[in-house]
Parts: C-alpha cells; sequence; structure tokens
C-alpha cells in the first residue's frame, strides 16, 4: 500500500551532544521547512501537528521536535544537567543548522506554540539569518503580566460560577512576579484554566482529559513513551519555570523576518491582549495577526482547517 505522504518518518538526531527525536512528514522532497516548538516546558506536540496539520504537509516539510528531556528526547541523565532556557535556544539554533543541511535550504519556517514561543522569539532574534520567517500561537511575551491575567480569569470565573472548591484552592494564591506559592498552587491554577476554557475553548475539561486522553489515544506515542513523557513535562516544568517567567519580550521590538501570529480570542493561559499590544508595537519585514474566533490556546487543534489555510496563506504572502 502507497504510503499517503512519500516523507514520513522519525528519527534521532545528536543535538549539542544529546540524542533527541525529530518527526518530519511531507508531500514530496523539496518543500519549505518548517519547524515546530512546542509548549510546555515538556509537553510535546507532534501528536497535534500530524493528527491536524498534515494538509499542511502538501505545501510544506513538516519537522516536530521533541526538545531536550521531553516526550521521546527524554533520558535519565537529563535530571544531572543544568538546564536554562538558553539551552533550548541554543539546541533550537543547533537543529536549525542540521535541517537546513538535510533538507538542502538556506532557510526554514519556525513555528512556536506557547513555551515554543519563549523559546522561539530569542532564537530568531538572535539568529535571524536562517530563518525564513516566525509563526507564533499562544504567544508569551511577559511572566509576571501573563501570570496575573491568567490567575486574575480563573479566580473571577470561579467567582462567577460559584465553584466552591476551585476557589478553595485559589484565593490567596496568586502568583508573585509569575511565580505560584508552590506547585500544587500553580497545577490548580492550570487545572482551572483548562476546565473554564481559557486553555482550550471547545473541548473543556481538566488537564487530564485535555492532555494524557489525546496523547494516549495517539499512534505517534507508545504506551511505553508515556511514562517517559510524564515524567520530562513534570520535571523540565519544575526546573525551567522560574526562567520562564523572567522573560520579558517587550524588549524585542524588531525582528528580521516575516512575523505571523495566530491567536485564539480566549487564549488566557497566554493572553492575548498581552500578545497584541506586543505585535502592535513589532518592526518587522512583513506582519500578519489573526484571530481564532473559538479558540483559546491551541487555535491549531481547535480550528484546523482555518490554522492551515490562514498560515499557508499568509506564508505564501510573507515569502512571495
Amino acid at each position: 500500500m502507497k504510503k499517503q505522504f512519500p516523507v514520513d518518518f522519525e528519527e534521532n538526531v545528536v543535538i549539542n551532544g544529546s540524542k533527541q527525536n525529530i518527526r518530519v512528514r511531507a508531500a514530496k522532497e523539496g518543500l519549505p521547512v518548517i519547524l515546530f516548538l512546542h509548549g510546555g516546558p515538556g509537553v510535546c506536540d507532534r501528536h497535534v501537528v500530524m493528527k491536524y496539520q498534515s494538509e499542511l504537509a502538501k505545501d510544506f516539510t513538516l519537522v516536530c521536535w521533541d526538545q531536550r528531556g521531553s516526550g521521546k528526547s527524554f533520558y535519565k541523565g537529563i535530571t544531572d544537567e543544568k538546564l536554562t532556557l538558553d539551552t533550548y535556544v541554543e539546541d533550537a539554533k543547533a537543529l536549525v543548522d542540521l535541517l537546513c543541511e538535510k533538507f538542502c535550504t538556506e532557510k526554514i519556517i519556525v513555528a512556536g506554540h506557547s513555551w515554543g514561543t519563549i523559546v522561539g522569539i530569542p532564537l530568531v532574534s538572535k539568529y535571524p539569518e536562517k530563518i525564513a520567517a516566525y509563526v507564533g500561537q499562544g504567544q508569551f511575551v511577559e511572566g509576571a503580566q501573563n501570570e496575573k491575567l491568567s490567575y486574575d480569569f480563573c479566580l473571577e470565573e470561579a467567582k462567577k460560577r460559584g465553584d466552591k472548591k476551585a476557589l478553595s484552592k485559589l484565593e490567596g494564591k496568586a502568583p508573585v512576579d509569575g511565580k505560584y506559592p508552590d506547585e500544587k498552587a500553580m497545577m490548580a491554577q492550570r487545572d482551572c484554566l483548562s476546565k473554564y476554557g481559557g486553555s482550550n475553548y471547545k473541548n473543556r475539561g481538566g488537564m487530564i482529559k485535555s492532555l494524557l486522553i489525546p496523547l494516549i489515544k495517539s499512534p505517534e506515542y507508545k504506551l511505553s513513551d508515556i511514562p517517559k513523557y510524564a515524567k520530562g513535562g513534570l520535571y523540565l516544568s519544575k526546573v525551567l519555570w522560574d526562567d520562564a517567567v523572567r522573560q520579558n519580550y517587550f524588549s524585542v521590538k524588531n525582528l528580521d523576518m516575516p512575523v505571523i501570529i495566530t491567536q485564539g480570542r480566549h487564549d488566557f493561559n497566554t493572553p492575548s491582549a498581552l500578545a497584541q499590544k506586543w505585535f502592535d508595537s513589532l518592526e518587522a519585514p512583513f506582519k500578519k495577526w489573526i484571530w481564532f474566533e473559538e479558540s483559546a490556546h491551541s487555535p491549531i487543534a481547535e480550528e484546523p482547517e482555518k490554522w492551515t489555510n490562514e498560515v499557508r496563506t499568509a506564508l505564501f504572502e510573507a515569502l512571495a
């Protein structure tokens, strides 16, 4: 039986001394390359990209990367390493170089989601020479304001709904400078975010329903991969959180490549108001802001056909 996509494989590559896994799909060789930087830290999304965005593989080579210590790139020694945001920016830079060589191209497109935008902005700002365009989704801008707006949304929704159980977990546990009093408080806030539609607008539920069940049902990960996926996600969110919320990308006022932002109208994980404020002040050779009215943090999955069509059209326009 002929494969639907002639280019369709995964492989391990060595990035800055670490074995890491990439997933590739394309309708034919020679198509422009899009590197997807997943969220988290440690929350890989190849199962989302491959499920919802394979139509885009007719025009682009899709590359999903399980970042250092994440998903299929998890290894026990990750807990012995000193990890910072810069670790992931430099890994991404090395992967960009590798992909340019592998696919015989001078530049690639970078698409960041959530934590992937935290990695993506310094990547494309610091190393613009091999970046054809930047696509942001769930665009992070500044940690302290991000978490205040996100927490306030959950608190107000809990009050409106009379959700006493949620209120007991949220009240008095506001983040200070982006940091929650403890891990339990942060997880309670994120769980409420999922239930109230600030993370996933249509299919609302807690973190298990929104994250774990789609992962288990996907052919992209074996059941034996799930424990590693969970270990990586839990560990990396702990060790990288402080570094993440310290970032302030309002200082990034210019980018040297086309910038396309695909933002859910109801996103309160990375609140859209902050992203729009940054975008409006940004200078770039090409800019396009695309609203997704029926989405929150992940329009790539909530409005997949629109995301495919809008991103394809915007990239064709930007790179013409």
